[in-house]
């Protein structure tokens, strides 16, 4: 599915949009450059999941953990920094396994092996200052019964 957007706003409309549809278990892998909007859909995912705190790229602390709806854990992480996650891969191995947390994950390849084959991947295009492109494929039952939620 490809879903083209184009500015901030619509942005988190889309991030707000997965968000509804999380249930907890479900894992988000999000690929793009420096800037293309990886955190601001962070953003709108929260909101969807009911999280009303302020969310920070965790670009410098790995990974930040908010409390949405019906308890459900937003896990995010950030290994932008990172050329081994080490340790950082054993707990996100937890994390992928809790039914409820929902686990993004910015720059997620240096942790590829730890991550669940069924996971929603987004890669992140900017084709204009403002305007995004996202490209979203499922690996498996759930993400692809994420993706079919996703309003466009």
């Amino acid at each position: 599915m490809i879903i083209e957007v184009k500015n901030e706003d619509e942005t988190k409309t889309l991030g707000f949009s997965i968000g509804m549809a999380l249930k907890g278990g479900e894992v988000i892998e999000m690929l793009g450059d420096v800037g293309t909007g990886k955190t601001t859909l962070v953003k709108g995912i929260a909101v969807g999941l009911g999280i009303d705190e302020y969310i920070q790229s965790p670009s410098f602390t790995i990974n930040r953990v908010y409390v949405g709806r019906d308890d459900i854990k937003l896990s995010h992480y950030d290994f932008y920094r990172l050329d081994d996650a080490g340790i950082m891969a054993d707990e996100l191995g937890e994390e992928v396994s809790d039914p409820k947390v929902v686990t993004v994950i910015e720059w997620a390849g240096v942790v590829e092996g730890v991550l669940p084959t069924d996971r929603l991947s987004i890669l992140i295009t900017s084709p204009s200052e403002t305007a995004r492109k996202f490209e979203i494929t499922s690996g498996g039952e759930t993400s692809r019964k994420l993706e079919g939620k996703i309003n466009q």
